[in-house]
C-alpha cells in the first residue's frame, strides 16, 4: 500500500504539464502502463496551434476550431483555450523548450488542414511530441516520482469519492495506491481499430476505468480517422503527418489523378473526415492512394521521422510517392469534465485525450490536441494548488477477490477488424446493429462491476478494449446524423435541429431496486 497527494495515471503531455505546474509541497506519483516514452504524445509528429503570427488572432483560431468541430463544440471553452494558447507556447519557449525558428530567430509557423492561417509551432520538424515530452520530463522536481509498467485496473471509491487505485505490478502482483486526487491521463483508444496511428498503449483504459466507477462519459461516437497512415503489406506502419500536406503534398492515384479536386474548396487540406472518407471510397474499390511529396524540397531534412519510418518499411521517399490509408487517430469523446478536468466523481479528474471537455466538438482541429492537454493540465494544476492536499482519507479495507471466473472473449484482432469494418469511417444502421448484437452476446455486463483482482494485465486490457468498443458502437448507433468524425451513410447530412448540441451520455447507474443498468445511455443538451 502506497500513498500520495496526487496520483497521475499516464505520462503524456497533459500529465507532464500538470506535474510540472503542481506546487512542490504536493507529493505526486505518476503511474504509467508502459515505458514513459511509449505513448501517443511522444510519437506526435504534428505541432501545437497558437495564434502568434502577425495578422492572426485567437478569435480566428476559435472560428477554425468551431468549423472543424462541426459546431458541436462548447464555444466558451474553445475561446478560453485559443486565448490562452499564445501564452502557453511563449512560456514553454522562454523556459527553454526547443521550437523551430526562422533565420530571424522567430518561431517558424506551419500550415495544417482546416486552419485559415500559418499557426502551427513545431519542434525538430516532425518530432514535436518527443521534444516537448523530453523537456517536461527533464524539468520534473523531486516531489514527483514515476513508476513504470504499472497497469491501473480499478478506481477505489468511498461513496462518490475516488480515494485511490488498484494496479498490476510488472511481476503480476496487485498493489493499492491511495491519494486524495486521482487523475486519468491515459490517452485515447485508437487500438480498438485494426488501422490506427496510436501507440500500443492506447486501448481505452481510462474510459473503461471511469465507466466501471460510474463516471459520466460523452460523445464516444466521434472518432477521428487520420487520412494518411503509411500502408505497407496490408498493415498501417505509422503516421504521415498532416503537416506534409500543409507543405504541399497531394493525394493521388497511381496514375496521378488528384483525388481531392472538386471534393472540397480546401482540396488536400480539407477537414480530416472529408479527406479520410474520400480515400476510403477509393480503397473500397481496390485503388491504392499515395501521398505525392515530390513538390516538397528537402523532404528528408524537413520530415526526418517520416523519412526514417518509410525507409524502415521499404518506401523510398525520393521517388515521391508514399502509400497511405486512413486509420483511427483521435477520439473527441471521453470522460466528461469541466475546464479544470473535474469529473462527476469527487476526487477524480481527467485530462488529455481520455477527457471530454467539449473543445474539439465533433472533429478535432489539427494540432489542437497537444494544446488542449497543456491547457487543461495547467488549469487542473492551478485548481489543485489552490485546493491543496486532502485533509484526510477514509480507511477503505481493500479485500482481494477470490473470484476466479475469466471473461471468455474472442481474440482482440477480431474486435479490431469488426470495429474498422462496422463502426469505422463509414457507418450504417445495419453495420452498427450487427456490431452491437455481436458485442451484446459476449456477456460483458457481468464484467462491468465484477472484481478483476485475479485477472492478468493482458486479460484486463482486453476487457477494457471491449467495454470501450461497446460505448463507441452504441453512441454511433444512437446518433442518427452525420457530423464531424461520425459519418452515417444512411443519414449523410447534419441534423442541426435535433443533434447539433446534444450529447449521448454513458454512465453505469444503480437503480432503485438495487440492481444495475449497464451501458445506460441518455441524451443531454
Amino acid at each position: 500500500m502506497k500513498h500520495a497527494d496526487v496520483i497521475i495515471i499516464g505520462s503524456g503531455i497533459a500529465a507532464l504539464q500538470l506535474a510540472n505546474k503542481l506546487t512542490k509541497s504536493l507529493n505526486v506519483m505518476i503511474l504509467t502502463k508502459k515505458d514513459i516514452t511509449m505513448g501517443n504524445s511522444y510519437m506526435a509528429q504534428g505541432g501545437v496551434a497558437a495564434a502568434i503570427a502577425q495578422g492572426d488572432d485567437p478569435y480566428l483560431h476559435y472560428l477554425d476550431t468551431l468549423e472543424a468541430g462541426a459546431h458541436h463544440n462548447h464555444a466558451e471553452a474553445v475561446l478560453e483555450m485559443t486565448k490562452g494558447a499564445p501564452e502557453i507556447i511563449k512560456g514553454l519557449w522562454q523556459a527553454g523548450c526547443s521550437f523551430d525558428e526562422d533565420e530571424q530567430g522567430k518561431l517558424l509557423l506551419g500550415m495544417e488542414g482546416a486552419h485559415s492561417m500559418n499557426r502551427i509551432v513545431h519542434s525538430g520538424g516532425d518530432a514535436t511530441g518527443k521534444h516537448m515530452v523530453d523537456f517536461l520530463l527533464a524539468n520534473l522536481e523531486e516531489n514527483i516520482s514515476i513508476e513504470q509498467s504499472v497497469f491501473v485496473y480499478e478506481l477505489i471509491l468511498d461513496g462518490n469519492r475516488c480515494v485511490g487505485v488498484k494496479a498490476k505490478l510488472p511481476d503480476g502482483t496487485n498493489e493499492v495506491f491511495y491519494a486524495g486526487h486521482v487523475v486519468l491521463a491515459t490517452g485515447g483508444c485508437g487500438q480498438v481499430y485494426s488501422f490506427t496511428s496510436n501507440a500500443e498503449s492506447a486501448t481505452g483504459d481510462g474510459m473503461a476505468l471511469a465507466y466501471r466507477a460510474g463516471a459520466e462519459l460523452a460523445d464516444m461516437e466521434f472518432v477521428q480517422f487520420h487520412p494518411t497512415l503509411l500502408f505497407v503489406d496490408g498493415k498501417t506502419r505509422g503516421l504521415v503527418s498532416e503537416a506534409v500536406r500543409g507543405e504541399g503534398a497531394i493525394l493521388v492515384t497511381a496514375g496521378g489523378k488528384r483525388i481531392m479536386e472538386g471534393i472540397h474548396p480546401l482540396k488536400d487540406l480539407a477537414p480530416r473526415h472529408i479527406v479520410s472518407q474520400t480515400i476510403y471510397d477509393y480503397s473500397k474499390k481496390g485503388t491504392q492512394i499515395f501521398l505525392d511529396v515530390s513538390a516538397i524540397a528537402n523532404f528528408s531534412a524537413r520530415f526526418p521521422t517520416i523519412t526514417q519510418l518509410c525507409t524502415e518499411h521499404g518506401v523510398d521517399v525520393e521517388k515521391g510517392l508514399i502509400p497511405v490509408v486512413p486509420g483511427s487517430h483521435f477520439i473527441m469523446g471521453g470522460v466528461k469534465t469541466d475546464l479544470n478536468g473535474i469529473t462527476s466523481i469527487q476526487g477524480l479528474y481527467a485530462i488529455g485525450e481520455v477527457a471530454y471537455t467539449g473543445i474539439h466538438g465533433a472533429n478535432r482541429l489539427a494540432s489542437n490536441s497537444l494544446l488542449e492537454g497543456m491547457f487543461i493540465g495547467g488549469n487542473l494544476a492551478d485548481w489543485l494548488n489552490t485546493y491543496g492536499a486532502a485533509n484526510s482519507l477514509p480507511e477503505i479495507q481493500v479485500i482481494q477477490s477470490q473470484y476466479f471466473s475469466r471473461p471468455d472473449l474472442p481474440d482482440i484482432n477480431e474486435l479490431k477488424k469488426r470495429m474498422m469494418d462496422l463502426t469505422g469511417i463509414v457507418r450504417t444502421k445495419e453495420s452498427l446493429s450487427a456490431q452491437k448484437k455481436w458485442l451484446d452476446q459476449l456477456g460483458l455486463n457481468e464484467w462491468f462491476e465484477a472484481s478483476l483482482d485475479h485477472l492478468t494485465a493482458i486479460e484486463i486490457n482486453k476487457l477494457f478494449m471491449y467495454i470501450t468498443a461497446c460505448m463507441i458502437t452504441e453512441s454511433a448507433l444512437e446518433r442518427t446524423e452525420s457530423r464531424g468524425g461520425h459519418y452515417r451513410d444512411d443519414f449523410p447530412h447534419e441534423d442541426n435541429y435535433n443533434w447539433m448540441k446534444r450529447q449521448i451520455i454513458h454512465q453505469r447507474k444503480t437503480v432503485k431496486d438495487g440492481k444495475h443498468e449497464f451501458n445506460q445511455t441518455a441524451i443531454a443538451t
